[in-house]
């Protein structure tokens, strides 16, 4: 027997042998540790909190909204009297949206609050420890734009047929305000434009820059505009044409932005409903929807802000010892009598108080105590450019129009295929 069991093991020792040698047929399983996926938004890592996305709701504040999320007052009181420079608790507007990051464990209290101002600029208010409060801004990408338009009925439809942003509009009629009619635009007139557009994680639009320049061509002829910082200590910039001649004046073309003249200047204007006797319009009516901002056409003092008669509720300027203009028929002044105002502050909302058949801003203009068209006058330009800047605007611009004057106008089908197109 002994030899018979010296014989199986040395098979069994063989066997184990060649086991061993041989290479396994079975795949043994690996297991690969992902690391978890870093969400950062607003500077912080949103794995580490609960996430509560929501927007302002009628009713809401910033106390109860603190308090709902177990909040202590003296923090709500804190952020409310030490940080009303940087994020004023009774200024929280109604849709505007906000997160709130709460702690991850049963409580789930409020940790940060953070208040979406527009797309990029944000509150954070931090209520970890001391309380925290500071501004903060998404990164946004910029893409430089070139488009242009030729007009067949409106400038506003010109820009939306190429997919442009509305704010360019508004834009071009500012900058050419003193240059060109926008309200008597012409069929075939044509624009180039140059700007940027803003994106937030490369693919969320967030608006249009100003123009950086532009070409407008108005009954054939052309006219340029680049945007060029004059004082730089002052960090302030401004539009001039080709041979530097600022395009700006003292005063704005109209207190409201883009609408139309419904009614103009008229010494001689006779109305039906008075039996056609003459009933002199001295002022320039704008047509535009309730509400729509009336801004200061100059820098000046206010000097009345009142209601009267046909009037309805108005606000009168005084700019300087030559100038002065009021606004009409406001639904509500945002000035009061002796403040001082900027070109451009919006000093009231249109509206339908007084004498009115519509919604629109009476728009009239003194000038040494009379009243006159302020369409029709030679008004003062702007700040001159300094000569000692020309050299360096000059090659500033050079390159710039040479990029506006390649920018392709967009095809328009004649008018006679357009015809047989359409039998």
């Amino acid at each position: 027997m002994q030899k018979y069991w010296g014989v199986i093991l040395a098979i069994g020792i063989l066997t184990s042998c060649n086991e061993e040698k041989q290479p396994s047929a079975e795949i043994s399983e690996v297991r690969i540790m992902e690391e978890p996926v870093v969400v950062k938004q607003y500077g912080f890592d949103l794995n580490n909190f609960t996430v509560q996305q929501d927007t302002v709701r009628n009713g809401d504040s910033f106390g109860e909204l603190m308090l709902r999320n177990k909040v202590d007052y003296p923090k709500i009181a804190k952020v409310s009297e030490e940080y009303r420079d940087t994020f004023d608790v009774r200024r929280i507007m109604v849709g505007k949206p906000y997160v709130i990051l709460k702690s991850k464990d049963t409580s789930e209290t409020a940790q940060v609050f953070i208040y979406e101002n527009d797309r990029i600029n944000y509150t954070v208010v931090d209520l970890r420890d001391s309380v925290v409060a500071y501004k903060n801004k998404k990164e946004v990408k910029y893409v430089q734009r070139e488009a242009s338009g030729i007009i067949e009925t409106s400038l506003s439809e010109a820009i939306l047929d190429q997919g442009i942003d509305y704010n360019v509009t508004n834009n071009l009629s500012e900058i050419y305000a003193w240059t060109i009619d926008f309200f008597r635009l012409q069929k075939g007139d044509k624009f180039r434009v140059i700007y940027k557009e803003k994106f937030i994680n490369d693919s969320i639009y967030a608006g249009a820059e100003p123009i950086e320049a532009a070409y407008f061509e108005h009954s054939g002829k052309p006219f340029y505009a680049f945007n060029f910082e004059a004082d730089s200590l002052k960090n302030l910039d401004d539009y001039f044409d080709e041979n530097a001649n600022n395009l700006r004046r003292t005063f704005l073309r109209a207190p409201v932005k883009f609408s139309r003249i419904s009614s103009r200047y008229n010494l001689k204007r006779r109305i039906r409903y008075y039996g056609y006797k003459v009933r002199p319009h001295k002022g320039t009516d704008y047509a535009a929807p309730v509400g729509t901002p009336i801004m200061a056409t100059a820098n000046g003092t206010v000097t009345e802000s009142t209601r009267r008669g046909g009037n309805g509720k108005y606000v009168k300027i005084r700019h300087n010892g030559t100038y002065s203009t009021q606004y009409l028929h406001m639904k509500k002044q945002n000035v009061r009598k002796g403040d001082f105002v900027k070109q451009g502050d919006i000093i009231g909302w249109v509206g339908m108080t007084g004498n009115t058949g519509g919604p629109h801003v009476c728009y009239r203009f003194w000038k040494n105590g009379r009243q006159v068209d302020p369409l029709r006058q030679k008004l003062p330009a702007a700040e001159p450019m300094a000569q000692a800047l020309r050299p360096k605007y000059y090659d500033f611009i050079s390159p710039i129009k040479d990029q506006l004057d390649c920018i392709a106008f967009p095809e328009i089908e004649p008018e006679e295929e357009l015809l047989t197109l359409n039998q």
